[in-house]
């Protein structure tokens, strides 16, 4: 996979491709960055239209998801259309729709895998989240489906505030289920950059209880360690794959380089998406940004090892500023501030153990827990 990547990154490849195909959703998380109004999504033929374009292109792996991509009735034939053009296909689904017809068309389509979101192992909690009376046990239900059908499932935990103390409950339903784990404790800005999201976002004691946790991070001491001297391949990397070797794509049609990057770079229902990926202004502005082109990161002792998402920097204001976010994720790691807090004004006082760093006198801006 490494291999593959560098060479994507070489040739200009768009080897993954993060397509929403609609906004729709049958269930209301209160964290969700989406609204779901359908304003005029593409239409089946427009998606067999995109999915050519994306194979004749270089795209191997595609991510369909939503909103909630099984309310759209074609959902299926979009799946094997997909299937049968050669892509590695990963489904998000909140997988309330699933029985056991469904898991047996996903197990015959070959869909490598379903990622399913779980808030809490308790139904009073998860449904309070999802805002659907029983989401949890159809959810459940559908997990034992899908696996009976030999698929692989990853459940995916969002950590907020009304869930932080069921990570361990999640995980060990997981490992009941034979499903793989991931925890994710990320609560972005709505799309819009709306901010009501991230009055959901854990507080800076329990990142850094995350952090210091062997059985998420491994190796605790090797994870919070001081990070290593910046070296001129760090100032020469590329911030993240967004734009260089994936994209995303909008229900609407709209490229942008990350679902969590809303910098439009054209849209498929006014150019191909080949012409788009090779000759989209924005792209190539997000494609010419490295480490040494930051202003304030280059001269940051995180350079090389903090998860700078310059989607959320450019929510923020300037894809080549910091990320508020990731600032905080990589003190609250390691203990030592970063060039972007510094900047900000951070002291050994300007800690709030409730919450994440505030400095006194920064912009309103869109801040994210991690």
């Amino acid at each position: 996979m490494e291999r593959l990547n560098h060479k994507a990154l070489r040739l200009g490849v768009p080897l993954s491709v993060h397509l929403d195909v609609t906004y729709r959703c049958n269930e209301r998380c209160e964290h969700c960055y989406l609204e779901h109004d359908d304003l005029g999504e593409m239409t089946a033929p427009e998606i067999r239209s995109l999915l050519g374009q994306l194979e004749q292109s270089g795209v191997f792996f595609l991510t369909i998801s939503g909103g909630e991509p099984l309310v759209r009735r074609d959902c299926f034939e979009i799946l094997e259309f997909a299937r049968s053009l050669g892509f590695n296909v990963k489904l998000k689904t909140n997988a309330i729709l699933i029985k056991e017809q469904e898991a047996r068309k996903l197990r015959s389509l070959g869909i490598e895998q379903v990622q399913i979101s779980v808030y809490s192992d308790r139904s009073e909690v998860h449904d309070a989240i999802t805002k659907v009376p029983g989401s949890l046990l159809r959810t459940v239900a559908a997990i034992r489906f899908l696996r009976g059908q030999g698929l692989k499932v990853v459940v995916a935990n969002v950590l907020m505030k009304s869930n932080f103390q069921d990570s361990t409950g999640v995980r060990a339903l997981a490992a009941e289920l034979g499903a793989q784990f991931t925890l994710d404790p990320t609560i972005t800005p709505m799309l819009d950059g709306g901010r009501s999201p991230l009055r959901f976002r854990i507080a800076a004691k329990e990142v850094k209880s995350i952090f210091r946790d062997p059985n998420l991070v491994g190796d605790v001491e090797a994870f919070c360690a001081p990070p290593p001297p910046v070296d001129d391949e760090m100032q020469e990397g590329f911030p993240c794959s967004a734009g260089h070797t994936a994209c995303y794509i909008s229900p609407y049609g709209d490229v942008y380089p990350c679902v969590q990057f809303p910098l439009p770079c054209g849209s498929v229902r006014k150019e191909t998406f080949l012409n788009i990926w090779r000759n989209s202004s924005q792209l190539r502005e997000v494609r010419s940004i490295r480490g040494k082109d930051l202003p304030t990161c280059s001269s940051c002792a995180h350079l090389g090892t903090c998860t700078r998402c310059p989607g959320l920097a450019f929510m923020e204001g300037n894809m080549r500023g910091p990320s508020s976010a990731d600032c905080e994720k990589s003190f609250l790691r390691t203990g030592i501030f970063t060039a972007g807090m510094l900047a900000r004004g951070a002291n050994s006082h300007s800690v709030d153990a409730h919450s994440l760093v505030q400095i006194e006198g920064s912009q309103p801006q869109a801040i994210v827990a991690v």
